[in-house]
C-alpha cells in the first residue's frame, strides 16, 4: 500500500505585531514540508526564517538533481538517509544564517527555529531545533512529537517546574537551541512510519500559547478539510491574544492508487501576507 500526502499551511502576523517574521514552506514532489519562527531586530527575524525555509527545500532540490546528497555535519550512525539528509540540511541551513549575522551589523543575532518533515514512501522523518513543535494526530488522539528546546521547558524536564507554572511564566519565549546562533546545530531527528489518516501539525509558538492539544485535536478533526482546519486555528488563536506571529501547516497521510504519483505536485512556498 501506498500513501500520498495533502497539505494545507498558513501564517499570520496576529493582533499585535506590525511584521511577520514566521515563515514555511514545501515541496510535495520531494517529500519535504518546513516551517520557521525566526528572531532578530530590524526585520532580521523575518530574514532568518526565509533564509532556513529557502535552504533547506534548495537541499532537496539539488539532491534530486545530483543524486548524492550532501552530508553536512554528524549524524548518529543509526540514522537512516533519509533522517540523514533532513539533518544535513538543516545543518547547511544554519551554517548560511551564522555566516549572513556575521556579515551584516544589522542581522547581527539573527536566528530561527525549525520544525521539519522528510517523506518517503510510508515512511517519515522528523526534525525540529528550537520551540516550534511536530503534533501527530491518528485514531482520534494527538501526541507532540518534538521536545521544546526553551528555557522554560528545559525547566519543567529537570523538575523546577511544573507544567501548570510553566504557562505563567513571563519568559517562555526564551529558546536555548536555534538556527543561527552558533556555527553548527544540534537538530533533534527521528524516523517514523506513517499509517493511512494520519495528520501531522506543524506549528509556530504563536499557536501553541493560545490553544491546548486537546483544542487542536477537537479543530482538526472538526474540520471538513485541511484548509478549513487551519484557517480555524489561525483564527482561534488571533481570537484567543494574537499576540505573537501563528503559523501551522497540516500533512496527511492518505492510501493511493499504485499509478498515480506519490507525492504528487511540484514545490509551493509560502511568505508572510
Amino acid at each position: 500500500m501506498s500513501l500520498s500526502v495533502e497539505v494545507a499551511g498558513k501564517t499570520d502576523v496576529g493582533r499585535v505585531r506590525s511584521n511577520n517574521e514566521d515563515n514555511f514552506g514545501y515541496d510535495k514532489r520531494h517529500g519535504i514540508f518546513v516551517v520557521c519562527d525566526g528572531m532578530g531586530g530590524a526585520a532580521a527575524g523575518e530574514v532568518a526564517s526565509k533564509m532556513a525555509v529557502e535552504s533547506v527545500l534548495d537541499y532537496y532540490r539539488k539532491a534530486a538533481k545530483s543524486r548524492t546528497p550532501d552530508i553536512v555535519g554528524v549524524h548518529p550512525s543509526d540514522a537512516s538517509m533519509r533522517a540523514i539528509g533532513l539533518g544535513s540540511a538543516i545543518n547547511r541551513a544554519n551554517q548560511q544564517i551564522f555566516e549572513a549575522s556575521r556579515a551584516n551589523e544589522e542581522r547581527a543575532g539573527m536566528g530561527s527555529t525549525i520544525v521539519a518533515v522528510a517523506v518517503r514512501e510510508n515512511f517519515f522523518s522528523i526534525a525540529n531545533v528550537g520551540d516550534s513543535r511536530i503534533y501527530q494526530i491518528r485514531n482520534g488522539e494527538i501526541k507532540q512529537l518534538t521536545n521544546d528546546h526553551s528555557l522554560v521547558m528545559e525547566q519543567v524536564r529537570r523538575g523546577l517546574l511544573t507544567e501548570e507554572e510553566a504557562k505563567r511564566v513571563d519568559y517562555q519565549n526564551i529558546v536555548i537551541r536555534a538556527l543561527g546562533a552558533e556555527p553548527t546545530v544540534q537538530a533533534d531527528v527521528e524516523d517514523m512510519m506513517a499509517q493511512p489518516g494520519d495528520i501531522l501539525l506543524m506549528c509556530s509558538d504563536g499557536l501553541t500559547r493560545y490553544l491546548e492539544a486537546d483544542q487542536i485535536l477537537g479543530i482538526v478533526t472538526g474540520a471538513e478539510t485541511l484548509s478549513a482546519a487551519v484557517e480555524k486555528l489561525v483564527l482561534t488563536a488571533r481570537d484567543a491574544g494574537g499576540a505573537d506571529n501563528i503559523t501551522t501547516m497540516l500533512i496527511r497521510f492518505q492510501e493511493q492508487s499504485w499509478f498515480k504519483g506519490l507525492l504528487g505536485s511540484g514545490p509551493q512556498y509560502r511568505d508572510p501576507e
